[in-house]
């Protein structure tokens, strides 16, 4: 037995049903899929293609095409990054495939990490492909198999959709040794499928209406009764996903579980028809628990007897936590409701980590043109909200096509005000060039920093295409972002490190002298990220605090590191020596020069650092 992550007990259920193409895109609360498949291929010795793509799209086409082939093939994401691969999910579903082809969407209620507390079932539904919902890592590694299954069975793809609590939480499953079995690749060349014109799509979507139909009877995705001693009553709970152990816990708990019949949907979608059926002829109320939106509760299409988030008795946003579903089920079956926990002491707002060079950047951007318009993107550097060098953030590689539209909207004032695009060197890649290149052909006159850490820090540190390997660190081709950036047409592009903090302020300021005449201005803010790099001890710089500061709190303010603290009531800002990286970049921004780089060897007796 090993206790594993929802995401790896995941990867290993890929591994263990014979899936030969993995690919994804880095997204939490996917993230760690991809790199437990890659772990199961050294482990086992495996002949599998493992990838991180471009983005989601490239990333779906890749592993769907191994499908086509006959392959056992799946595609990780997260449910915002289902957006970007939803052109071919949705063409997908109508060709269908030969091999099991499994598309693996984790959704984040809450939402804890994404711009969207969106719904993938509500996708599956659109594109109309069945998808399966795991309640434990156990299941959701169970569902992998099904999900394969239930593919060949019926020649679609099939979702399988954990959430954040499923993806992140740890159990114990026994991981017995794999031997791979590698399939020959098969493409049978059919145009009449595979390149359909408008006229066959029709003969394949009424044929995709069929598989359905065909799917809600399937057997071995029908409901579970949790309880099935109970004698039905008037009263039952349909559940699904996590919420489904969240209720058989708290049933147990208040003493339901003898008197109320639970059912846990595997299959949301299409909700089986004899289920639907039997619910309506049986039970005279029905409370649906599910997240986030009412996929099973529409389907059952009963508004007199079913409560849900339809008719607000469930929350129509908001993650199900175990104290809502209790409140809830509380409510529902005329139970006292739980008194509320004690008030929870404040959070710290979360921020860039110490010795971050996105911080620097900032800094040195809003230095540079403090009444900018800053258009910005997905990523770790979203937190320069905290450094006032932020104005909005949309979806991936939306800062470049922003920056664009105020380009657009101010273009004939009088004054028009600068713009300054921040992305991520991963958002580049992934979604940024298609609008540099829109930019360039329209001279739109913005200045674009991409932050370059090496790395995709906010995920996990997976690599990059500029990273030079893989999934499982197997050397690959590099691709050069400069001559990326001079191919889209752009005629200013300048590298710098934004910790040396004056020169690189002079960089975004001759870049935009640039832009204001001509047209898009790069500059290429480089420096390796810092958990991810460790710097050398050689380059370390740990700084003092000197008697010269007064507690002005400009650093704390401004730069925001969570290195630096000012109390309430202190004279003097301290350096707290548990976080510190010993950067040395805050001596750039004391305005009174009281930060001072700390000699070698000298006393600690007027440092004022913890």
């Amino acid at each position: 037995m090993e206790m594993v992550l929802g995401n790896q007990a995941i990867a290993y259920g890929l591994a263990e049903n014979g899936c030969q193409v993995a690919t994804s895109y880095p997204g939490t609360p996917a993230s760690e899929i991809l790199p437990g498949l890659a772990s199961c291929k050294v482990r086992f010795g495996m002949p599998q293609h493992v990838q991180w793509a471009v983005n989601e799209k490239v990333a779906f086409e890749i592993a769907y095409a191994a499908a086509m082939s006959g392959l056992r093939a799946a595609v990780s994401m997260k449910q915002v990054g289902l957006n970007v691969a939803s052109d071919p999910f949705m063409s997908a579903a109508y060709m269908g495939t030969t091999g099991g082809f499994v598309v693996i969407s984790a959704d984040d209620p809450g939402p804890h990490s994404s711009q969207t507390e969106q719904d993938s079932r509500m996708m599956a539904m659109l594109a109309q492909v069945p998808v399966l919902d795991p309640a434990t890592p156990l299941q959701a590694r169970e569902m992998t198999a099904l999900a394969f299954t239930l593919s060949e069975a019926f020649q679609v793809p099939v979702m399988l959709r954990p959430t954040t609590r499923v993806c992140h939480s740890r159990q114990n499953i026994e991981l017995p040794p794999i031997q791979a079995a590698p399939k020959a690749p098969v493409f049978e060349k059919n145009p009449l499928r595979w390149a359909a014109t408008p006229k066959y799509r029709l003969i394949l979507h009424r044929q995709l209406i069929e598989k359905l139909s065909a799917i809600a009877t399937y057997p071995a995705t029908a409901p579970i009764r949790l309880n099935p001693e109970v004698t039905p009553s008037g009263d039952v709970i349909v559940t699904s996903g996590v919420v489904s152990a969240y209720t058989e816990d708290l049933l147990k708990d208040i003493g339901l579980w003898d008197r109320v019949a639970c059912y846990q949907v595997l299959q949301p979608y299409p909700l089986h028809r004899e289920f639907v059926s039997y619910l309506r002829s049986t039970y005279r109320r029905i409370l649906v628990l599910e997240e986030t939106m009412p996929v099973i509760e529409m389907q059952l299409a009963d508004r007199d007897r079913v409560l849900g988030r339809l008719d607000g008795t469930v929350p129509s946003f908001g993650e199900l936590v175990p104290e809502v579903v209790e409140s809830i089920v509380r409510g529902v079956f005329g139970m006292p409701r739980p008194r509320p926990d004690r008030p929870q002491a404040p959070g710290k707002r979360p921020t860039l980590c110490p010795g971050c060079p996105h911080r620097a950047s900032f800094f040195a951007i809003r230095k540079a043109a403090p009444k900018a318009i800053f258009t910005s993107d997905i990523g770790c550097y979203t937190l320069g909200l905290n450094l006032g060098a932020v104005d909005t953030v949309l979806c991936m590689g939306a800062a470049i096509g922003q920056a664009a539209g105020f380009y657009q909207a101010h273009r004939n004032h009088p004054k028009p005000p600068d713009i300054i695009a921040t992305i991520g060197d991963s958002t580049f890649f992934h979604a940024g060039l298609p609008a540099l290149v829109d930019a360039v052909v329209q001279q739109v006159r913005f200045v674009l920093v991409i932050l370059d850490n090496r790395t995709t820090a906010m995920t996990g540190n997976q690599p990059t295409p500029a990273s030079g390997f893989g999934a499982g660190r197997e050397p690959l081709e590099t691709v050069d972002i400069e001559s990326l950036v001079r191919g889209c047409g752009v005629g200013y592009c300048r590298t710098a490190d934004p910790v040396d903090i004056e020169p690189f302020v002079s960089e975004i300021r001759q870049a935009l002298s640039y832009a204001r005449e001509h047209g898009p201005a790069v500059v290429i803010a480089r420096h390796p990220c810092v958990l991810h790099f460790k710097p050398d001890p050689s380059e370390r710089r740990p700084v003092r605090v000197s008697e010269d500061c007064d507690g002005c709190g400009f650093c704390v303010q401004r730069f925001e590191c969570p290195a630096l603290v000012l109390e309430e009531g202190a004279e003097r800002v301290r350096i707290d020596r548990t976080v510190c990286s010993d950067c040395g970049v805050c001596v750039q921004v004391c305005p009174k020069q009281a930060l001072v780089v700390q000699a070698s060897g000298a006393s600690k007796g007027r440092d004022h650092a913890e």
